[in-house]
């Protein structure tokens, strides 16, 4: 099994979830999240005035998915959270050991 983290733009959410879901992942975790990558932030002029945004608002996603569906699943969730543009986002991919649903005891992929 694996975890992904998956931090994308925040108005690529609902399209990212979709794709979860048509790659048989709708469990899910969201999170509101601020961060930036290389360009460091953003600045702005508005009247006159030069603002620094140091952070840009994202969303973290996480989900758990089968080690068959790997590849497929972070294609999909590229794909639809691609604009081209910096800041897109990333995918992280951590092994998950073991999961145990707490209501029914059940271990492993059953699990998920």
């Amino acid at each position: 099994m694996y975890k992904l983290e998956i931090i994308i733009r925040e108005e690529k959410l609902a399209e990212v979830t979709e794709a979860l879901s048509s790659a048989g992942y709708p469990a899910l975790t969201v999170y509101p999240v601020e961060g930036r990558g290389h360009q460091k932030g953003l600045t702005e002029q508005f009247r006159g005035q030069v603002y620094e945004i140091p952070f840009l608002p994202k969303v973290k996603i996480e989900v758990l998915i089968r080690d068959q569906d790997r590849e497929k699943v972070i294609a999909a969730v590229s794909e639809v959270a691609r604009t081209g543009e910096i800041g897109d986002g990333k995918v992280f991919v951590y092994p998950v050991a073991d999961v145990i649903r707490i209501r029914t005891g059940e271990a492993g992929e059953c699990a998920i």
